[in-house]
């Protein structure tokens, strides 16, 4: 039998170990204050991320089997993120706010290309890496139309506002988002292959990720109750629990070879499970498992941060931080003007618009294909970053600013 101390894979399971517990504890203990000075706890579990990130303490590994390791339980906990948010949503409710999230999410994804697009393409800068100025600037584009709904829906969540029409309207338009991000993805990913896009291949992508959501969500509210209505008799612990998560990661991994997006299953497995007769069992007993994963998600994201490139006594880091500087306005001005997209709703357009700002983890993604490419050179590369960081920082306290939290205790 190997011990706790063995190396498996290459990897010291005892250190590994050693790890989870220190971005647990971390994230708790800056949760923790964070919501002491007044801020969202997700903010905390960023800052978290930065101080165990390679640019301060290195605790989080940066490459190799081990960080592979940390990227699935990141994975994981965000699946759990957007299985307990669809588990909160009213279906119902979220039709009735759908052709504003339809507006939102569009508006939200045309503005920031176009204005990070013109950026790049009409004010070039020595950046751009191996590839022409037009692909760079696509890529540029692309990165400022990501919407994080995992940062959002946190900050929702602790605040206690998932049932307002501005949090049903932010979670559908990000989870649009989503459905053009894939779009988007495959197509910038095909941009940096060389490949030639067609408007068929685009429309297919589209038309895999709308049909998986749709179709699940139908099928799955008219068989899911049945089966749950049988599982409820069995007789071991946490059955419901166990069929819940088993369900979540199902439809998850199927969405995935749909050709869709992974937390775009989750999000469906919650919004099925959400009618069912078990919905308040599942809901109570998943919260304590997304508290333990969920975490580690918003510390990978923190940890992805390189404090360097916000050093402005070095000359590199200067004209970083300035195209970082004006892509962070762009962006920021884009999705602020997303709010605005549906003016016939009647809700805080601001803070719809505030809702859309991070970036999270969505954005590095397109920016990481972009420097594994060779699109982007390292200093567009390190300014994205920056911009992605900023975003992702600058929401949180926002939100808490004009949502002032609920008066219901956190469960």
């Amino acid at each position: 039998m190997l011990s706790l101390a063995s190396a498996v894979g290459g990897v010291d399971i005892a250190r590994f170990f050693l790890v989870v517990a220190a971005i647990l504890v971390a994230a708790k203990l800056l949760g923790e204050l964070a919501e002491r000075v007044g801020q969202p706890a997700v903010l905390g579990e960023l800052v978290a991320g930065v101080v165990l990130g390679g640019s301060v303490l290195g605790v989080v590994p940066a490459d190799g089997l081990p960080s592979e390791l940390i990227h699935v339980l990141a994975e994981l906990g965000v699946l759990l993120l957007l299985f307990e948010i669809g588990l909160e949503t009213d279906l119902r409710e979220m039709f009735r706010v759908g052709p504003a999230s339809l507006a939102v999410a569009l508006v939200g994804v045309a503005v920031p290309f176009g204005l990070g697009y013109a950026y790049w393409a009409y004010a070039p800068h020595p950046s751009a890496g191996s590839g022409d100025l037009t692909t760079a600037a696509i890529f540029v584009g692309a990165t400022l139309t990501a919407t994080s709904v995992g940062i959002t829906a946190r900050v929702l969540s602790d605040l206690g506002r998932m049932s307002t029409p501005e949090a049903r309207i932010i979670i559908g338009a990000a989870v649009i988002d989503d459905v053009i991000g894939l779009v988007l993805l495959s197509v910038v990913s095909g941009v940096a292959a060389g490949a030639a896009i067609s408007v068929l291949g685009v429309l297919r992508t589209l038309g895999v990720a709308v049909g998986f959501l749709g179709v699940a969500v139908v099928v799955g509210r008219f068989l899911v109750p049945r089966l749950f209505d049988v599982i409820v008799r069995m007789r071991v612990r946490y059955v419901l629990l166990v069929f819940a998560f088993a369900f979540a990661l199902g439809l998850s991994a199927l969405a995935s070879v749909a050709g869709s997006a992974l937390i775009i299953g989750a999000f469906a497995a919650g919004l099925i499970l959400s009618g069912t007769n078990q919905f308040d069992t599942i809901e109570r007993e998943v919260r304590p498992l997304a508290s333990i994963f969920t975490p580690i998600f918003f510390v990978s994201v923190g940890a992805s941060v390189d404090l360097r490139l916000l050093d402005p006594s070095s000359p590199a880091s200067r004209g970083t931080l300035l195209v970082a500087a004006v892509l962070t306005v762009l962006a920021i001005a884009g999705k602020l003007a997303a709010g605005w997209a549906a003016p016939w709703a009647r809700v805080r357009r601001l803070v719809v618009g505030v809702g859309m700002v991070p970036r999270g983890e969505v954005g590095l993604i397109f920016a990481d294909i972009g420097r594994r490419s060779g699109v982007l050179g390292e200093d567009l590369f390190g300014a994205i970053l920056v911009m992605v960081m900023v975003t992702t920082f600058v929401a949180p306290p926002a939100l808490q600013a004009l949502f002032k939290p609920s008066v219901e205790p956190a469960p």
